[in-house]
């Protein structure tokens, strides 16, 4: 069964919730994205208007949905999108406190989804008092507005001051490549590129490195979990799948991160037993990244104690 990632998108009022919503919307390209709001005025996805509306869908031209609920019915609104669309976008400002939400999705019964982690946007340019209590519960700060402040690095020091070890991710205009989020669906290229793609290009991918690591050998439970857990700043994301063969848990673990937020699925091999990953970052030390990926592979599997596997276990969906 397919499961669909659910992410929070949270922040202060006026932080740039709507504009990165707008932004994934307007670059989904194919992947279809359930937009979940609670904001009685008007709600600037698109051209859509709901102001007022509940329990409302409403469908977007390029094949997403937009719908407005109140928390009472945010698991069923949920159950309404699971079969419809590949990713959940819930914007929590309004439905409930970040950690409430996160308590929430966690604890959903629903098979069919995956809390994703949580997005917090802070406005630079108005930097809030108290944001430490919502740090708490962030797996990934965009700071928003970073074109509007003279030193957007001191600021970002102090968020991981607040919170040591969050990663912090520079935006303007609320522009932040989707594929640090959730994975969009393959393009497919016919032709000459169009002047959105082109665009696109320009403007999504450049800033980001994205590094490739492929193994044949199994990977050792302890020291993979270690390089996980010391995620260098400026890692955003790592997806992929990871061959173990620890006795007893020869199955393939699908690895999904957002920021420090870190998720494994279990699944039956579908061809070749391999670990592949892709990690994508700026500023990312290619080399130190490979060699510390390198490190974990175990040469003897089946010697590894497989109570190593619990704190892998701990994070399995």
């Amino acid at each position: 069964m397919k499961r669909i990632p659910v992410i929070v998108v949270a922040g202060f009022l006026g932080s740039g919730k709507t504009t990165l919503l707008n932004h994934l919307l307007g670059g989904s390209r194919g992947t279809r994205i359930g937009v979940v709001v609670n904001d009685f005025g008007a709600i600037g996805i698109d051209a859509m208007s709901v102001a007022g509306q509940v329990d409302s869908t409403v469908s977007l031209s390029n094949g997403c949905l937009c719908c407005a609920v109140d928390v009472s019915e945010l698991d069923d609104m949920l159950a309404k999108l699971d079969s419809l669309v590949d990713v959940i976008v819930i914007e929590a400002s309004g439905l409930a406190e970040p950690q409430a939400m996160t308590r929430m999705l966690l604890a959903s019964q629903n098979p069919r989804l995956v809390y994703g982690g949580l997005v917090l946007l802070v406005d630079a340019a108005e930097f809030p008092d108290d944001l430490a209590r919502h740090l708490r519960v962030a797996d990934l700060v965009v700071l928003n507005k970073a074109d509007r402040v003279a030193d957007p690095a001191a600021l970002a020091s102090e968020i991981d001051r607040l919170k040591p070890g969050v990663p912090v991710l520079l935006s303007s205009f609320g522009r932040v490549d989707p594929a640090l989020l959730f994975d969009p669906r393959p393009r497919e290229r016919y032709g000459q590129l169009s002047f959105e793609d082109l665009l696109d290009e320009e403007h999504d991918h450049v800033h980001y490195d994205s590094i490739e690591f492929t193994a044949d050998e199994a990977m050792n439970p302890v020291r993979l979990m270690a390089f996980l857990d010391a995620r260098p700043k400026g890692l955003y994301r790592i997806k992929g799948f990871v061959r173990f063969d620890v006795p007893g848990y020869r199955q393939r673990f699908g690895l999904h991160t957002v920021g420090a937020f870190l998720r494994f699925e279990r699944s039956a091999w579908p061809g070749p037993r391999r670990t592949e990953l892709v990690l994508i970052g700026t500023g990312l030390d290619v080399a130190a990244i490979r060699a510390g990926l390198a490190s974990c592979v175990e040469p003897d599997p089946s010697a590894v104690d497989p109570q190593s596997m619990l704190e892998v276990l701990r994070y399995t969906a």
